[in-house]
């Protein structure tokens, strides 16, 4: 079977148990924070597929990467995609519930580069005007990057809005070159 398609189908049975439970956003961050471990580890996917250790061994790297005190709900989810020797799938899973819970939250994630860091009010302005457009949550992310020289970048869904100095400085250039 695909990955793709038992990543979506533990994903979905799980946010359909967290939803019954009322622990979705709880499990979210979880979810979250187990899915971070993978990246911030690359020694977690290699350690928890190899069949030379113990489930037990596993069972316990993958509760500690769930983060401080997850919920019931994690813990026996973690059981059962051990006991169905499903762990070299599980960061996947927990992509695809991270994916559907944004999803049925209408969780649109964004994204605001700037030249210099902007201040907690500019940020909740901007998060609120893409919030309208969209007609959902943003969860935002800013970025410094000076390279910018002034302006910024805004990102969100598919839509992306560069009112950079340097795109602007760029766009002449390329004017007087023509």
């Amino acid at each position: 079977m695909d990955i793709g398609v038992i990543s979506v189908r533990y994903a979905r049975a799980l946010i359909k148990a967290a939803l019954g439970m009322k622990l979705e956003d709880q499990v979210y961050q979880e979810m979250q924070t187990l899915f971070k471990s993978y990246i911030d580890v690359p020694e977690l996917r290699f350690t928890i597929d190899n069949p030379m250790l113990s489930k037990d061994k596993k069972e316990a790297l993958l509760t500690t990467a769930l983060g401080k005190e997850p919920t019931e709900l994690s813990r026996k989810f973690i059981a059962l995609v051990l006991k169905e020797d499903r762990e070299s799938t599980l960061q996947f899973m927990a992509a695809s519930y991270i994916t559907l819970y944004r999803k049925q939250k209408n969780i649109i994630r964004g994204k605001l580069i700037t030249a210099t860091a902007v201040d907690a009010s500019t940020e909740d302005k901007m998060r609120k005007m893409v919030e309208q457009r969209t007609k959902g949550t943003v969860e935002f992310k800013t970025e410094v990057n000076p390279e910018l020289i002034g302006g910024f970048i805004l990102e969100y869904d598919t839509y992306r809005m560069d009112a950079s100095v340097k795109t602007k400085l760029n766009n002449i250039l390329t004017q007087l070159k023509k």
